[in-house]
Order: C-alpha cells, then structure tokens, then sequence
C-alpha cells in the first residue's frame, strides 16, 4: 500500500521520467555508434585502472550493458541508467520543489536529452557530481563517518569518470574554507587518494600519458580569438541550445542562502571561468563542463522561485520549452534516420554497418590497419566483429591503441593497410563505400613498432637557430618480449617536428637499437624561430613515421 500511495502522491513525477527513461532506451536500441563511443566499446574490451584519455568508468559502465546486450542498446544502457538517477538527485537538491518548474528547465536543456544516453565519460561525470553534491548537503548537516566515508567515494567515482572532477571539489573547498578545519574532511580526502592510487599508479606506469596530452600536447602554438568565441557560444548550446543563455543568467543571479548553495555557484562561476581562460591556451570542447547539470539546474531553479523579477520566465518558459522539444524531436528522428543524406551533420552516426560489410569483403579474411584514426579501427571492430588496429604517424596525436599489444597479434601474417585518399601513401587497391573512397596496400608480412617508446629527459628545451643538439632516449620496449624485425624493410629511429613536412632519419636501426637501453641522438633545430613541438619516430617501409614519444617543447630563439 505504501508503495502505491507513494506514486500516486508522485505520479506526475513519475511518469515524467518514464517518458523520459524510454525515450532514452528507444534512442539507444535505434541509433548508431559515435565515433567516440565505439573507442571506448574497445576499450571495455581490454579492462584496466586507466586509459590514455580518460579514467576507466566508462569501460566498465560500457562492459556491464553490453554483457547483457550485445549491440548499441548495451553499450549505452549503463549511462542511460546513470542519467536517470542523476535526475533523480537533482530533484531531492532542490528544497522546495515546483515540479512545474523543474521539468520546464528539463525540457528547454536540449544536450541532457539528447546527450544523456551516449556511451561517454561525461554521463557517469554527470551522475557523480551530482551524487558528491548530494553527499555533500548532508556532510555539512552532519558529520558523520557514514558521510564522510560517502564523501570520500563520491569524489573518487568523480576521478574515476573524467578528471574534471577535481575542478568541482577544488571550487567547492574555496566557497567554504572552514572545510581546511574539519578533520574528517581531510579523512574523506585521504580515502579518496587510497581509493585512486589503482589509478594513479597506472598512469605512472605509463610515464603520465594523460597529463602529458592535455597539459603539453593539446596546447596551441598560438592563440586565437576562435578559441574563445567557439567556447561561449558551445556553452549557451550546451545549456540550451534554445534557452541556454537564460539558463546561466539565471544561475549566476541566483540569491544565495545558504552554504550549500554557495557551493554550487562558485563551482558554476569557477567551472566556467576556468575554462575560459584556458581557451587562451587552445581549443576548449564545449562538453567539458557537462559537470555543471546538477548546479546550474538547482541555482536556475531557486532564482526563479525567489526573484520576483523573474517571475515572468514562468510565461515564457512552456514556449521555449515546446520550441526545444521540437528541436529535439528532429534530431531524435535525424540521429536514427538519415533523412538529409546531402548534409553531413554527425555522418559517424549513418551508415556504419554497409561501410563496415564493404570493408571486411575488401579485406577478404585478414586484419585491417588504419591510419591516424582511433575511431575507424574501433567502429570497423564493432560492426564487423573483425581485428582492427591503426597506425598514427607524427602528426597524429597518440591514443589508447598505443598502449595495447594489438599489433602483436598482426606480426609476420597478411594485413591490409587503408587508409583515405588524402594520406599520400602508395597503394594497390582503391575502392568506393558508403562513406567515401579509400586506398589500401597489401602487406604480407605486416611489422609496426608503435609499442616502442623513446623517453626524452627534457620536456622543454630553448635552444638556438640551427643548432645541433644530443638526446639521451630511454628506449622502452612495450612488447613485453623480443621484438621481430621487418627484414624487408628495415626500420629506422629518427626524429621530425610537427610544423616541419619532412622528417630527418638516424643511422640507428631499431634492429641494432632493441638490446640497448639508452639511445644518444643529434637534433638539428629549425632556422626559423618560434615554438616547436619535436617528437621521435620510426620510420619503415610504406608506413609513415610512427608517434613514438611525448612531445618535446622546443623554443628557438
């Protein structure tokens, strides 16, 4: 009887999340893989405490559906799942609840929608922010060590879903300093470290990959005002796309009451400040403060209801509402049926099962390697249940297949390299697919070296015009074992520059450098000033000069 009377009191409620839960498994059953999600299906293929680009929680949210599903549906039914609660939560945040309201807000946030059933790191971000805002209200009402313990875990599945996590906890301590006096606050930080370190010490395992990328290597050579623009306007459409503005305005004019909420702004102001100014540094992804959902949702919320000003958004907000539902109604419908083929709006969501057919009958019972493209390897895996892997050269960032042992399974057997026309590489074969034209080379036997790291001591040198300078490299061998030599064409160690369209070769083999574990290599610098990103490569046969090392910062003066 309880259970009944509970939803009658909440029916509304509840049917608004229902309607909301089954759109979101009927968008998940009927729409194809993004690139990225397909990345990270491989990457619940091979379990571990960290990965290149992100922490492993959407592996294993990724791992646990699609054991029980094994198709689209699968691979997303963890972040539905999470994207649900995450609703939930922010409900139970608000303290004086106007259903009304807090579904118009719903409905006029078109990404959540849209967004809250994809197979990517910032669903299980979403969710736990607004689990440690949840655990958080309650520390400040008592602490507990049930509450503190609670805080400890919220944090470290916040670091264990995407490290922007620690963006939250850090604004959260400055909105209220006192916290530095509380000892179990610091008890709750130190399990947090003891529940992370599986993490950490995988990245220092791997010689800090993660930190090297998006601390070094996402860096632009220079800024430019696009950097910024693309921001402001990313996040009035993430938050929108149609009232994403509102949303914002309505959180940062929100009267705060309490501590709590003083958490929620300074991490909504913080979050986004931040983000901001470190679009002087590059390019800043739009979705990288998703974490701000559960926030900017409570603190709209709470300004409406106490900001008599604002009373006319009660007005306005079912005509926006409608208008974004409309939208999102298309793009529901765009996302499970191409019906604009002549525009390319997320083509990676169209046509992946014929593209994949076409390319397993081109190559006819052996594995595929594709060039600088993670996605490509990943989304060819999935639809067609056939070994993939990928190659990226020097001017390709590195990703995760770096770190894998795939490319042992490809040794001394027939491989078929493709690669898309605009890669300037001899091939024998060319043909047509749903998603364009490719080229492809047969190579029998196949041997890369992608798996052997050459580590630089010096991460940032200054150097002058033309001058010629040593690196020791520790030369690491990722194979776990002997490495076999390609004796057809034999493989070179060498160097290039990024802003450089050419390459400079070493007279060191990697036959005559595998036994040795310290490696001294002349540099010759650029005649031309400026900053420079070196990186040091292999070079063999068709196969252009492979990303083996970090990047090293070069200034020349």
């Amino acid at each position: 009887m309880a259970i009944i009377q509970y939803f009658k009191k909440n029916q509304y409620k509840n049917l608004f999340f229902l309607i909301w839960l089954l759109l979101a498994l009927v968008q998940a059953g009927f729409t194809e893989l993004m690139d990225d999600e397909a990345y990270y299906w491989v990457y619940s293929r091979h379990l571990d405490w960290g990965y290149f680009d992100h922490p492993p929680m959407v592996a294993l949210l990724i791992k646990m559906g699609y054991a029980l599903f094994h198709n689209e549906l699968g691979v997303r039914l963890g972040m539905i799942v999470l994207n649900l609660f995450t609703l939930v939560i922010t409900d139970k945040l608000i303290p004086r609840k106007d259903n009304k309201l807090f579904y118009l807000l719903l409905c006029v946030m078109g990404a959540m929608q849209l967004g809250g059933m994809l197979a990517v790191p910032d669903i299980p971000l979403i969710f736990f922010t607004a689990l440690f805002f949840l655990v958080y209200r309650d520390f400040l009402e008592q602490q507990t060590w049930k509450n503190t313990l609670l805080l400890a875990l919220s944090m470290a599945l916040m670091f264990y879903s995407k490290y922007h996590g620690i963006l939250i906890v850090g604004f959260t301590v400055i909105s209220n300093l006192n916290l530095l006096r509380v000892f179990k606050f610091y008890v709750a930080c130190i399990v947090t470290a003891i529940l992370f370190m599986p993490h950490l010490y995988w990245q220092y395992a791997h010689n800090f990959p993660s930190l090297q990328y998006h601390l070094l290597e996402r860096n632009a050579s220079s800024y430019s005002i696009s950097y910024t623009m693309e921001y402001i306007l990313g996040q009035l459409l993430l938050f929108g796309p149609i009232a994403g503005w509102l949303i914002l305005y309505y959180a940062f004019v929100c009267p705060i009451q309490n501590t709590f909420e003083r958490a929620l702004k300074f991490c909504v102001i913080g979050v986004l400040a931040f983000f901001l100014i470190s679009t002087f540094k590059g390019r800043v992804e739009s979705n990288w403060t998703v974490m701000l959902f559960t926030p900017s949702l409570i603190l709209a919320h709470q300004s409406v209801r106490r900001k008599r000003s604002l009373k006319w958004s009660l007005r306005v907000l079912p005509y926006l509402a409608v208008f974004t539902l409309f939208l999102v109604a298309v793009t529901r419908v765009y996302m499970v049926w191409d019906f604009m083929p002549a525009v390319t709006v997320r083509p990676e969501i169209h046509h992946n099962k014929p593209w994949a057919a076409e390319m397993k009958r081109q190559a006819a019972g052996r594995p595929v390697v594709f060039i600088n493209s993670y996605q490509w390897p990943s989304k060819y895996m999935f639809y067609s249940g056939e070994l993939a892997y990928v190659i990226n050269n020097r001017y390709n960032r590195r990703n995760q297949y770096n770190y894998w042992d795939t490319e042992k399974q490809l040794w001394g057997k027939p491989a078929m390299i493709t690669f898309t026309p605009d890669n300037k590489l001899p091939f024998s074969n060319s043909f047509n697919t749903v998603k364009g034209a490719w080229n492809a080379y047969s190579a029998d036997p196949y041997y890369s070296y992608t798996l052997l790291t050459l580590e630089t001591a010096m991460q940032k040198v200054t150097v002058k015009r033309g001058e010629r300078m040593p690196f020791i490299l520790h030369l690491k061998n990722g194979y776990n074992g002997p490495v076999p030599v390609d004796k057809e064409h034999e493989a070179v160690l060498g160097y290039a520059f990024l802003e450089a369209q050419s390459g400079v070769k070493s007279d060191l083999t990697v036959s005559r450098a595998i036994d040795r574990r310290l490696i001294r290599m002349e540099v010759t610098m650029p005649d031309e000033p400026g900053t420079y990103h070196l990186k040091f490569c292999v070079f063999s046969g068709i196969l252009p000069p492979t990303h083996n090392s970090q990047t090293v910062l070069v200034e020349v003066k």
